[in-house]
């Protein structure tokens, strides 16, 4: 039985997986409620990511896999690409999205990439990840999991909502389980089905981007739509402690007040002005409102994310592999 509890950094083990650069056909929708709604509102979209899969799978040996999504910061080598190596060294193939580098003609600078590539568009991208991990024979499709990272950990949060999967995959496959690294906790869903896959929940004590209280809210609401959710919390940890950056520092707008709404027909809105987030220039006008100057602190914790790697490898194991990490 391969161990998931995932040690960091481990060079050995990072040398013997190499990834291998897709594209699958995926889509851009602006909002939730665009979705479905055909091309004029869900533009066809070449999808991209790098697929790092173990030397033994094959079709008769078809082995389990997880999606992962970057933060805002787009794929990072030290983070996105690392797990994704150590993943395929333990039996698990990986699919690493780009979903910044597949709408580079939308926009390129940070800002303007918060403003036109929207949380719509990372789970289209993720669904469409699944499905085509799904189609390949070396992969079992009934044991893929989703994990996010920050923006993207907001995403594999969203992934577990029924309202959404029914959106993105009407009749297509599932996620076997949900990873949230530290992500905000900023939309409430009106609709709390879930699709009744496991949701791990990770963050620190010191992350000003993550209200515990709100996130409580949206485990509970999860759990009464029926997916389990565990959440742990490391007291001394900022945001990003798997991140590139030594000690800590200051960073960015922080998005913590910012409260949405996500209608059953899946608009979303300013739970405060009730304006929906249906464009870039409401999108604009919202976030400006609801975020402040004063940023949030990143900083690696080697001890941190050790400890958050052992949770991720025994939170995933029973599902993934069928036994104990």
């Amino acid at each position: 039985m391969p161990d998931l509890a995932l040690p960091w950094p481990d060079a050995a083990l990072e040398g013997r997986s190499g990834g291998t650069a897709i594209s699958f056909s995926s889509r851009s929708p602006f909002a939730l409620s665009n979705v479905g709604n055909g091309p004029e509102e869900s533009p066809e979209t070449e999808g991209l990511g790098q697929l790092y899969l173990p030397p033994e799978a094959s079709a008769e040996n078809p082995v389990p896999a997880v999606v992962i999504l970057h933060g805002a910061s787009g794929v990072q080598s030290v983070r996105e690409l690392t797990y994704a190596r150590q993943f395929a060294a333990r039996g698990v193939a990986a699919l690493v999205i780009d979903v910044f580098g597949a709408r580079r003609d939308r926009a390129t600078g940070f800002v303007n990439r918060l403003l036109e590539i929207t949380e719509a568009m990372f789970l289209a991208d993720a669904y469409a990840g699944l499905e085509h991990l799904a189609a390949r024979p070396e992969i079992d499709a009934g044991r893929i999991a989703l994990i996010g990272f920050s923006y993207g950990g907001m995403v594999a949060t969203y992934a577990a909502y029924a309202q959404v999967a029914e959106r993105y995959a009407p009749e297509g496959p599932r996620f076997a389980a949900h990873v949230a690294f530290y992500a905000p906790c900023i939309a409430e869903f009106q609709d709390s089905r879930a699709t009744g896959a496991p949701l791990l929940m990770l963050y620190g004590g010191r992350d000003a981007i993550v209200d515990p209280e709100r996130c409580a809210r949206v485990a509970e609401q999860l759990e009464e739509g029926g997916t389990p959710v565990e959440t742990i919390v490391y007291p001394e940890a900022v945001h990003q402690w798997d991140g590139r950056f030594a000690g800590e520092r200051q960073i960015g707008r922080n998005l913590a007040d910012c409260r949405f709404v996500v209608e059953s027909d899946g608009t979303v809105r300013d739970r405060w002005l009730w304006l929906p987030m249906s464009s870039v220039f409401y999108r604009r006008v919202i976030l400006g409102l609801c975020t402040d100057e004063e940023g949030y602190l990143i900083g690696r914790n080697d001890e941190v994310r050790a400890q958050a790697n052992e949770a991720l490898g025994s939170f995933l194991a029973p599902i993934l592999l069928g036994g104990e990490s």
